[in-house]
């Protein structure tokens, strides 16, 4: 899950740097020492920028699964429990559509003076939107990653726990050892004693 966010993030990174660069064209446009056939050509640029976003958005996948186009707008599923709790085991992550009618950049144009004033304020707001998704995926990344960490912490502390019922304590195990063998070899002992009494006895009696 962590590595197709990123995965995601990276397009959307390249798609900041075509806006950026449209947004330096429409500036460009927007100043009067330039001709409508001046702007044209910059208008060119800046539709092969708008194209080239659409291309990134639609292009962009993670083990055969668009992340870009709108397809996970509704949420994919990241399952990481052992259930099938909502609660507890699984969440769904959505990914905005970033596409340049997405973004707001839908016919947008720079060939003239006026149109280019008024694309300064639409890339403005397809900046904003963009940068909403990738602080959406930042943040389920640092959620992924602190799912990991609680359950790395839950699999150390069953293990310690597995291990307290089943493993042996060998300073306990030896200590039990010695004293049964103590208490074993005493009862020989008494034992070997209580045998030769009688025959203690007889040799007194001079038998």
């Amino acid at each position: 899950g962590i590595s197709m966010l990123q995965t995601a993030d990276g397009a959307l990174s390249v798609i900041d740097e075509k806006l950026i660069r449209m947004k330096e064209l429409a500036e460009q446009a927007a100043t009067g020492t330039y001709t409508d056939a001046q702007r044209a050509i910059m208008d060119s640029e800046f539709q092969q920028m708008a194209s080239e976003i659409d291309r990134i958005a639609n292009a962009t996948d993670f083990n055969g699964i668009h992340l870009l186009n709108g397809d996970q707008s509704g949420g994919l599923k990241i399952h990481f429990g052992t259930g099938n709790d909502a609660a507890e085991d699984y969440y769904y992550v959505s990914i905005n559509k970033a596409t340049s009618s997405a973004l707001g950049l839908n016919n947008v144009t720079i060939s003239t003076q006026a149109l280019a004033q008024s694309a300064l304020t639409m890339i403005d707001s397809a900046i904003t939107s963009k940068d909403e998704i990738r602080a959406n995926l930042g943040a389920m990344q640092n959620r992924l990653e602190n799912t990991i960490s609680n359950l790395s912490i839950q699999a150390e502390n069953l293990q310690a726990a597995e291990s307290q019922i089943s493993d042996v304590d060998v300073a306990t195990e030896m200590t039990e050892f010695v004293r049964n063998q103590v208490l074993a070899q005493a009862g020989v002992a008494m034992l070997a004693q209580a045998n030769a009494l009688p025959q203690m006895a007889l040799t007194l009696l001079g038998v």
